[in-house]
């Protein structure tokens, strides 16, 4: 199912780029468009997950890399993935006050999982445990592809937008004749391309995808108390400090979406309310999951 999902998500960006190459640069522009959707396609399946991390920010964890976070966070790593069949992902942090996580990579044996520092500052142990078995949990179910994929084409498309939006979206027609209101048909596309590729991603990317993922962190952490608390930690604390290197093509990729406070994110926005995941995570008390 995830892959067909994968194949409609190219499929739809893909024409999403051309479309907007359409009104960029005509029949020229579209042809552009189409070789840049043929090299996104392939961009996106192979490096979405660089792009993901290069873009955060993230700076890498490991044995002999931040080793004192390493110390923290790779032991309960390594259990959670032995819990939960999966291979040891790499681990990043990400230079940022406040608190957040993602999941990104085509697999789950090529995956990567990336805190905040703000994170790693304001929760204790067992929430941070929980914080990582939910983004293990987006790799148990493969939707990391989906995400990391969906950030691509997204960053693209809005690019592609506020090109249009700044430069006036003035060209040329076929018969030479040039085109009226250039301004104005700028800022026309980009009210059109925006909706158009947040729609795309909210259709390819399910909000019950999160309470799945939450689910798996209560089942394989052994209660749902760590990532309760920790989402009320999440949502209370990413409105009070903003990410500064996230996103609005990156917020579905993050466990509490990162721009939640501005316009162009929630267009964007893949996440049930958080009252709504810690009220399903409370019924999960007491229950052998």
């Amino acid at each position: 199912m995830n892959a067909l999902k994968t194949a409609l998500l190219l499929g739809s960006m893909s024409g999403l780029l051309i479309f907007a190459g359409r009104m960029a640069g005509g029949q020229q522009g579209m042809m552009i468009a189409l070789v840049m959707a043929v090299g996104m396609n392939f961009f996106s399946y192979f490096f979405s997950e660089k792009m993901a991390l290069s873009s955060s920010g993230a700076v890498r964890v490991s044995e002999t890399e931040n080793a004192s976070i390493f110390g923290r966070i790779g032991p309960m790593t390594a259990r959670l993935c032995e819990r939960m069949g999966l291979p040891m992902p790499k681990l990043w942090v990400l230079p940022e006050a406040s608190p957040n996580a993602f999941a990104t990579g085509r697999n789950p044996a090529n995956s990567s999982v990336a805190v905040s520092a703000g994170l790693l500052d304001l929760m204790s142990d067992r929430e941070v445990e929980a914080v990582i078995a939910h983004e293990l949990g987006h790799i148990k179910n493969r939707d990391i592809l989906i995400s990391s994929i969906a950030a691509t084409f997204a960053a693209a498309i809005s690019y592609m937008g506020h090109m249009l939006m700044f430069m006036g979206g003035s060209r040329r027609h076929d018969d030479e004749e040039d085109s009226g209101g250039g301004g104005m048909i700028g800022a026309l596309a980009m009210m059109i391309l925006a909706p158009l590729a947040a729609g795309v991603i909210q259709m390819a990317i399910s909000r019950t995808r999160e309470f799945s993922a939450d689910y798996a962190a209560a089942k394989y952490t052994g209660s749902p108390e760590g990532l309760i608390t920790g989402l009320s930690k999440l949502e209370t604390w990413s409105k009070r400090i903003p990410m500064e290197s996230s996103t609005p093509a990156m917020s579905h990729m993050y466990i509490i979406p990162a721009m939640s406070g501005q316009w162009f994110a929630r267009l964007f926005s893949t996440h049930p309310p958080t009252g709504d995941r810690i009220a399903r995570l409370e019924t999960y008390r007491g229950q052998i999951l």
